[in-house]
């Protein structure tokens, strides 16, 4: 138990506040990299960040998994291609075309592959606050993405997450343990380009909403 003074909160002060909302409005999901390899060290960096994000009774599930194979980079690129081939069957005809014309994935140029799983059994936390609502663990795997999301954009690096892929064969591609949940495939890397507008939205395939709130 921490006993003692408790340090003092930090003052983050106006110019902080704007360049964190600058932060929020460039982090983008990134699919066109250039070949340039992190560090190793910048990389490490980037997971003991995303390791401070919240989780459900301070369980930390989240379970990642470095992709450096090239034959399971291959499969996965494999993968990729047959979900998004059939992805692209199931598209209206004229949401076809627009579909087609997406960049989806960024596998064959991101230097860094990284799986996210969430370990739904950890002891870690003690399962506390998971009895009602289980799929609380998954969610803290996906707090730590946005962590490291944010944290990778401020090191220049972009983050793509890849989800038209097939959970099982992922998993039997990388021989994780059964009882983890695959979460999402990042693609990392420094952008070939940046933009503060979503390529879907500049792509013509969805534009951003207005925020909404309920009053009860």
């Amino acid at each position: 138990m921490r006993t003692g003074r408790s340090p003092p909160i930090p003052n983050f002060a106006q110019g902080f506040r704007h360049q964190l909302r600058e932060l929020f409005v460039w982090r983008r999901d990134v699919r066109h990299f250039r070949s340039t390899p992190i560090s190793p060290d910048v990389l490490t960096g980037l997971l003991e960040l995303a390791h401070l994000a919240p989780s459900v009774g301070l369980s930390q599930p989240w379970r990642f998994v470095l992709v450096e194979n090239p034959q399971r980079r291959a499969a996965i690129v494999q993968n990729f291609e047959v979900c998004n081939a059939q992805a692209l069957m199931d598209e209206p005809v004229e949401r076809a075309q627009v579909y087609a014309r997406l960049k989806l994935a960024g596998l064959q140029e991101a230097p860094v592959h990284l799986a996210v799983f969430a370990e739904g059994t950890t002891l870690q936390g003690h399962g506390l606050g998971r009895r009602t609502m289980p799929e609380t663990v998954q969610y803290s795997a996906v707090m730590a993405i946005h962590t490291l999301w944010l944290a990778a954009r401020v090191e220049g690096i972009g983050v793509g997450w890849v989800s038209i892929l097939d959970p099982a064969t992922v998993a039997m591609i990388l021989e994780v343990p059964s009882h983890w949940t695959f979460i999402g495939y990042l693609c990392l890397g420094y952008p070939a380009h940046t933009d503060d507008t979503p390529e879907l939205e500049r792509q013509g395939w969805q534009a951003r909403t207005k925020m909404q709130l309920l009053r009860r």
